[in-house]
């Protein structure tokens, strides 16, 4: 989304105009669940505490708009969000500003993988395993127990990605959270990972966007599934036999950065260093499922609140953290490797369309490999081994 799109959607917190104030910054953030709460945790109390107002401004994840203020020496923006690996290839390439922590209080009561040399966390979010209690007999409690088709029948899902789900697959395969990455690095430990996904294709059933593990534990498409767990969450409201499994879950962290040149860096310290207060972090976790990075925000949080959290202490204790720094040196090659193993999903999913054009064998939602009728390559031969 280019800078003039953005200008046409811009809303301050607290009321809408265009017109930027002397006494305001400018925050960008993603245009999706969390901006509601943004603007309750910190963008409305900083105006109020502070006397500055926060334009807020949406974007889709993309650096263009960045990397041209960078080269150009005029930044425009204060603040932005910023997930993991933009932040590394961001702060390695000087589109943000190096964080002094003496601006915001030090970095003692964050927690693992929350602060870096130019972002500062502003939640941690968690990929899980989910499931529906009323399909399931028992609990499973860890990936191990997801692998387990004997004693949790049942169709599994699982993202249709490299990322993540490799790395479930060497937790389910006994590879302790520290040495998942050490063993992931190595031929043997990728593959490792794939004969453990082997164990199960025939009874996987792929996901690719946020919504559908939710969904489809809803619909009985699935006994479980990983999972977001924001996403769950939000379903248990409707189906309360929705579970979470915490152990060995993985979680991230969305950051606070500084676009290099920010035009008010002073006052961009001064909101995440209040972003940052375990206060303000309590109320974004009470308005959504987001675990706070300062540690201190989990005691004044509802105790039952803070346990349903990804950075809740027993859940945070047997947690995964992801690792950009991996994925952005690895990631191209495991991903055209698990792209190549993976069946494709169908582009069409109604029981209509027997004839799936341009590809020879899809899966569809329910877990089936399909064939068009010009025949092509078997199942066996699209999905085999690439590695």
């Amino acid at each position: 989304m280019s800078w003039r799109m953005l200008a046409v959607v811009c809303m301050f917190a607290g009321g809408a105009g265009l017109a930027i104030a002397a006494d305001s910054i400018t925050a960008i953030s993603f245009g999706r669940a969390d901006q509601a709460a943004l603007i309750k945790a910190y963008f409305d109390p900083f105006r109020e505490a502070t006397g500055i107002s926060v334009r807020s401004l949406s974007y889709d994840g993309e650096t263009t708009e960045l990397e041209q203020m960078a080269k150009s020496g005029k930044a425009v923006w204060d603040v932005i969000q910023v997930e993991s690996r933009t932040l590394q290839l961001g702060c390695r390439d000087g589109l943000f500003e190096k964080i002094d922590y003496s601006q915001i209080g030090g970095t003692t009561d964050f927690i693992p993988g929350a602060v870096s040399d130019c972002g500062v966390g502003i939640f941690a979010w968690s990929m899980a395993l989910a499931y529906d209690a009323s399909r399931v007999n028992g609990t499973p409690s860890s990936w191990a127990d997801f692998w387990d088709l004997k004693r949790f029948p049942g169709k599994r899902g699982l993202r249709r990605s490299a990322k993540y789900t490799l790395e479930i697959a060497l937790l389910a395969d006994g590879v302790a959270p520290a040495n998942v990455y050490e063993v992931l690095g190595t031929k043997e430990g990728v593959d490792r990972a794939f004969r453990k996904l082997d164990q199960i294709k025939s009874n996987t059933v792929w996901w690719e966007a946020a919504p559908q593990p939710a969904a489809f534990l809803r619909s009985g498409n699935l006994a479980m599934s990983s999972a977001y767990t924001l996403w769950i969450d939000s379903e248990q409201q409707a189906k309360k036999n929705l579970k979470i499994s915490w152990d060995e879950s993985l979680y991230d962290v969305d950051s606070w950065a500084i676009p290099k040149g920010a035009p008010r860096i002073s006052d961009a310290y001064k909101f995440i260093a209040f972003a940052s207060k375990p206060e303000n972090q309590r109320t974004l976790s009470e308005e959504l499922a987001y675990g706070p990075t300062n540690r201190k925000a989990l005691a004044l949080l509802d105790a039952n609140r803070a346990a349903t959290l990804p950075s809740g202490e027993a859940n945070l204790k047997t947690a995964l953290k992801v690792d950009a720094a991996f994925w952005i040196k690895h990631g191209q090659e495991l991903e055209e490797l698990f792209d190549h193993w993976a069946p494709p999903i169908c582009r069409q999913q109604t029981d209509e369309d027997e004839d799936y054009e341009e590809q020879a064998v899809c899966q569809d939602i329910y877990g089936n490999l399909r064939s068009n009728k010009r025949g092509g390559h078997t199942p066996e031969e699209r999905t085999g081994h690439a590695h």
